[in-house]
């Protein structure tokens, strides 16, 4: 029996997209690739809301993170910690050699602009990166607020924001908030399989990792670049399956629209919101912060997941643990892709049902 994955990532895939990876394979040097990777950007533009070049990578989101701070950090990065994957930022600039330092608020709190600025004027930074949705928590911070600051009063700093979670689910407008690397993947919001990650870059941030050595190969950004900008294509073999999915999950998605799916994310965020607050505890207190494409529960009744998990499969569907320092403490249901709001309904009346719960 298949169950529907009400995990952070990845989730479940249409059966209409899941087909188009069956696609017969083409030469990745020829005429077609190259038309179908200018196609993808084109797509892909419209759901980062930016005219910058879209780098494809054939890996997780995390390789394309490793490039954007050995691509462009010359001096020191502050990395911005709201959770485990803003650390996870911090890890990849200390086992690449990259001078950092970590500013960490506590789980389920928000960074805001204020103690983004706070701790820029401890020292000296060229680069700097942040997350707009912390995956470990269900939080979301203030990007829009951070980035407005960051333009009047730090103009000179790359920003490299960690979207993973979020991008075409909720609204990150990238030239409107002035981003330099907004940087996402596949398994997520996208609704297609892990493999493949995206990166919206400014040519300024480009231009500054011209000038760093030692930025590494694969993930290099300038080598990305530079090959895409002459022959659309790719200077290693892509995942012409994934591209395949893309071309066609990139048409459902303008289908929809952009507003429509932002509003569908929400729409299935205050569902499962609305359960936790009735039987549990959301892990952030301040609503404003809440995202819209995870939310992280309180468990207030002592459950073991994987036991709830062993009910709910035979219904076809699972949920997630905690994770990291919130493992058992708290548990996830993510909200994203192409789940509907009956999708998400149909979740929690199994929940109420398993843990016997009064509806």
């Amino acid at each position: 029996m298949h169950k529907k994955l009400f995990i952070p990532g990845p989730i479940d895939v249409q059966e209409d997209v899941l087909a188009k990876f069956a696609t017969q394979q083409i030469g990745h040097r020829g005429a077609e690739a190259s038309r179908l990777q200018r196609t993808l950007e084109e797509g892909l533009q419209k759901v980062f809301q930016t005219e910058n070049r879209i780098l494809i990578s054939t890996s997780s989101g995390t390789g394309l993170m490793e490039g954007a701070v050995r691509s462009c950090t010359k001096e020191r990065a502050a990395v911005f910690s709201c959770g485990s994957f803003g650390d996870k930022f911090y890890k990849i600039c200390k086992l690449n050699g990259i001078p950092a330092d970590k500013y960490r608020v506590e789980m389920g709190e928000a960074i805001t602009a204020d103690y983004v600025r706070e701790n820029l004027l401890k020292g000296k930074y060229d680069l700097i990166t942040l997350q707009h949705n912390e995956t470990s928590s269900g939080l979301t911070n203030p990007l829009g607020e951070i980035m407005a600051m960051m333009k009047e009063e730090f103009p000179e700093i790359i920003t490299v924001v960690d979207a993973v979670s979020s991008l075409g689910g909720m609204n990150i407008p990238q030239d409107e908030w002035g981003i330099d690397i907004l940087i996402t993947s596949s398994q997520k919001c996208f609704g297609l399989p892990a493999g493949i990650s995206f990166a919206g870059v400014t040519e300024r941030s480009i231009e500054k990792a011209r000038t760093i050595e030692n930025r590494g190969l694969y993930f290099d950004y300038v080598t990305l670049y530079d090959f895409i900008l002459k022959k659309d294509q790719y200077p290693s073999t892509p995942t012409l399956p994934h591209y395949f999915g893309l071309e066609y999950q990139l048409e459902r998605m303008e289908a929809e629209g952009l507003e429509n799916r932002f509003k569908r994310h929400h729409e299935m965020a205050l569902e499962v919101q609305a359960f936790a607050k009735k039987y549990f505890a959301l892990k952030v207190k301040d609503e404003k912060y809440l995202s819209d494409t995870i939310t992280c529960v309180e468990n207030t009744r002592g459950l073991n997941i994987s036991e709830v998990n062993k009910l709910l499969e035979p219904k076809g569907y699972i949920i997630a643990n905690g994770y990291g320092d919130l493992k058992d403490v708290t548990f996830r249901i993510s909200h994203m892709g192409d789940y509907t709001v009956e999708d998400v309904r149909g979740l929690l009346d199994a929940m109420i049902e398993v843990l016997g719960l009064e509806a």
